[in-house]
């Protein structure tokens, strides 16, 4: 199948999540974001105001991470980072699910957690996608979190932060797709630095990208 520019471009979220990165950067980032018409970019808690700033008259939405990268922070800080994420303009949230609970079989808590943030996200119109980090997961275990999030009502299951000892599997994004409800989406994320692997997973069922190699995977379309 032959994809024009916008079905990759919308499909992307541009990662500025390095811990390293500067303000200079970010305000780069958000720049080429806006350049190359992608759907968001996602950048670091702290970077929320200046990339709402840079980007306000843009249709790239700004969004954050929230937990990040090892989903272990109590509930309550969660839910801090996220009302103050809200009030700072972020229009998406990236959630770490806490996968260490998970895997200790505290089902409740893990959907409990998610669901509080959730529902005070849905209610202000910011929508949630939560990162499994496939990588230290079973497949029952993703299967588990596939219908905690279907409970809950999330927006997006996603892959990976890119920051565990995995990325976005092919594996895991047919099972993620098999077990999520249709109207939750899928979005893939770490090691996708190229359009012909942004063009694979979006064959699997994927709505949205994390990438830093934007200008990479968008250049090809450009040109071709």
């Amino acid at each position: 199948m032959i994809y024009k520019y916008d079905d990759i471009a919308k499909m992307i979220d541009h990662s500025l999540l390095k811990p390293f990165l500067t303000d200079e950067e970010i305000v780069k980032g958000c720049e080429l974001a806006d350049r190359y018409h992608v759907a968001s970019v996602c950048v670091r808690p702290g970077d929320v105001s200046l990339a709402c700033k840079i980007l306000k008259k843009s249709s790239v939405i700004v969004g954050t991470v929230i937990g990040f990268p090892h989903g272990s922070t109590t509930t309550v800080a969660k839910m801090e980072e996220t009302k103050d994420a809200i009030e700072n303009g972020a229009m998406e949230l990236d959630v770490v699910l806490h996968f260490g609970k998970l895997k200790s079989g505290k089902y409740d808590y893990v959907k409990e957690e998610l669901k509080l943030i959730t529902s005070y996200s849905h209610h202000r119109n910011v929508k949630i996608k939560v990162i499994f980090e496939n990588c230290y997961l079973t497949d029952d275990e993703k299967i588990k979190a596939c219908v905690l999030c279907n409970e809950i009502g999330v927006d997006w299951v996603k892959t990976s932060t890119g920051y565990g000892t995995g990325g976005a599997e092919d594996h895991d994004l047919i099972l993620m797709r098999k077990y999520t409800r249709p109207e939750i989406r899928l979005k893939a994320a770490g090691g996708i630095r190229t359009l012909e692997r942004a063009i694979e997973v979006k064959e699997l069922g994927c709505t949205r990208i994390g990438a830093t190699a934007t200008a990479d995977i968008l250049d090809k379309l450009i040109k071709s």
